[in-house]
């Protein structure tokens, strides 16, 4: 959340975390990017698509 406040960019996933809140196992990586996805929109950062991840990310569409 401070990579948020501060405007940067926020990696999730259980490679990173697997834990939702202290003491709580995220059931699914997808928990974990609905929490950060929903704070981010709170402060007013934008949320980039897949499509432009892979751009961002230099990842081509297979």
């Amino acid at each position: 959340i401070i990579a948020v406040t501060l405007g940067g960019n926020v990696r999730v996933g259980f490679e990173d975390n697997i834990f939702l809140k202290k003491g709580v196992l995220a059931e699914s990586n997808a928990l974990l990017v609905e929490r950060i996805a929903k704070y981010s929109l709170e402060f007013g950062r934008e949320i980039a698509t897949p499509d432009e991840a892979r751009k961002i990310l230099n990842i081509r569409k297979t």
